[in-house]
């Protein structure tokens, strides 16, 4: 056989792995980089899962979808939508199809790791008032030392008046900071192990340093809260029923030479929140009755009332049967067994600067497209739901037939590490499900690294997968 004909048979017969912009046309170009502007806009607008919810309903809203409290009855084409306490939401475009054949699911989640105030959050220290925090889902804790922070959330009053907190983001904003040791003194701390070099107790933020005028104790901490007490009306006990995140106080934006990268905070999982929610939009009268998820809590568990071990999901699509009239016992499970779901997270993208943890054949590459995870768990596939091989395949046809560019992965070498996200919990329901999302560096520090072609192509195959599956 000569070369030219060997050449030939190669390409028919392997899986060719290609960065994804050789192939891309300069019209193609154009609009990735237009959706970009889109995502990086709502990004710099959505910190924190209670602003991607409000921020996701707006979207919502203005592309027709009206909260499914407001319809007494459900037919084909409608589109509701269901907030679950400002922190997780469904929405559903009701399809042509009997909803007893299973309905088509794409689900995020709208967390990510931060910091969040101690109930009892203020103290004065040596004239510095502070903030405790307690760390919220996996982070490197020296990651949080010495860069700028914002603080994000609401303050509750006992008479139920919420007070909504953004301070750090505008440009005449003050910012906060978690202050480090010097290197000239902290030749202690650097023997440390990089795990044990910030302790979860020292991650106290710097609030002020001027002490009220008067002859009382506690000045700084007092001033900080007569601050506090003159802009929001609340008094120190307020706090205790307050939710504030500490998240970085520097803005998404496009990222290298070429601009063809975003480099911000929350990527995980918000890429896919977006990608998801705005390829939903773009869904008429579907076939199959078509519903996006934004979940919260997924970081620490997916526990709760907002996260995706609840029933509220469940009430959700039993709502949808009641309001079409169709309810009946079993019916739910019946639904969930004939449904399909990809689960809209991240994956690990290979870092050449440490590619030791990844196994370069099983490997997710930023710029090759929108990643494929049959399984994800630890060590012997532990909490894994792996994906079968019929349901791989069916996700294959469609993206093929749509000319999405995929990879299938794994998330690092065996018995280096494992993850885990929300797919497992809708499996036990019955539900065929593949992990499918966007390749990250630097996941799950202050600023992440996402491809613009990768972020286009999952908007587009999440949209394939609501019109074809």
């Amino acid at each position: 056989m000569e070369k030219k004909e060997a050449e030939e048979l190669k390409k028919k017969l392997f899986n060719q792995k290609q960065n994804g912009w050789i192939s891309k046309s300069d019209e193609e170009k154009h609009a990735i980089f237009d959706y970009a502007n889109g995502y990086i806009n709502y990004m710099n607008q959505s910190k924190t899962e209670r602003e991607i919810i409000e921020n996701s309903q707006k979207i919502a809203e203005s592309n027709g979808f009206q909260s499914i409290e407001n319809y007494d009855s459900l037919k084909p084409g409608d589109k509701v939508f269901y907030n679950n306490r400002g922190k997780s939401m469904y929405l559903a475009v009701i399809g042509q199809e009997s909803i007893e054949n299973g309905v088509n699911i794409i689900g995020a989640h709208a967390d990510s790791p931060r910091l969040d105030l101690k109930p009892n959050p203020l103290y004065e220290d040596q004239e510095f008032a502070y903030f405790k925090t307690h760390y919220y889902g996996g982070i490197k804790k020296y990651q949080w030392t010495a860069i700028p922070l914002s603080i994000h959330g609401v303050i509750v009053k006992t008479n139920g008046e919420k007070i909504k907190v953004s301070i750090g983001e505008a440009q005449d904003d003050p910012i906060f900071t978690i202050t480090d040791l010097l290197p000239h003194l902290a030749q202690d701390q650097m023997k440390k192990k990089l795990a044990d070099g910030i302790e979860g107790e020292d991650l106290n933020l710097l609030i002020g340093s001027i002490p009220f005028n008067a002859d009382v104790s506690e000045k700084v901490k007092l001033n900080i809260l007569n601050i506090l007490n003159e802009k929001y009306g609340v008094t120190e006990r307020d706090l205790l029923s307050s939710e504030l995140e500490l998240v970085p106080a520097m803005p998404c934006k496009s990222m290298g030479f070429d601009s063809s990268l975003v480099a911000g905070y929350g990527q995980d999982d918000k890429i896919c929140v977006y990608t998801s929610l705005t390829a939903l939009m773009n869904i008429q009268n579907p076939t199959k009755t078509a519903i996006c998820i934004i979940a919260d809590k997924e970081e620490i568990g997916s526990m709760g009332n907002t996260g995706m071990e609840s029933q509220v999901f469940d009430t959700f699509v039993s709502e949808i049967l009641n309001k079409l009239g169709i309810n009946r016992p079993n019916l739910l499970e019946k639904v969930f067994c004939n449904s399909k779901m990809l689960s809209a997270d991240v994956d690990a993208g290979l870092d050449p600067i440490y590619a030791s943890v990844s196994e370069r054949n099983n490997a997710s590459f930023v710029g090759r497209g929108i990643g494929l995870n049959k399984y994800t768990g630890a060590r012997g596939k532990s909490g894994a739901s792996d994906a079968n091989a019929e349901f791989i395949a069916e996700v294959r046809r469609i993206f093929e037939e749509n000319n999405i560019r995929y990879q299938i992965a794994e998330l690092g070498k065996v018995d280096v590490g494992g993850g885990g996200t929300i797919a497992y919990i809708l499996a036990n329901k019955g539900i065929d499900v593949i992990d499918c999302g966007v390749p990250v560096l630097s996941m799950h520090s202050p600023y992440e690294v996402t491809s613009k072609l990768d972020l286009f192509e999952a908007y587009r195959g999440y949209e394939a997968f609501w019109k074809n599956a």
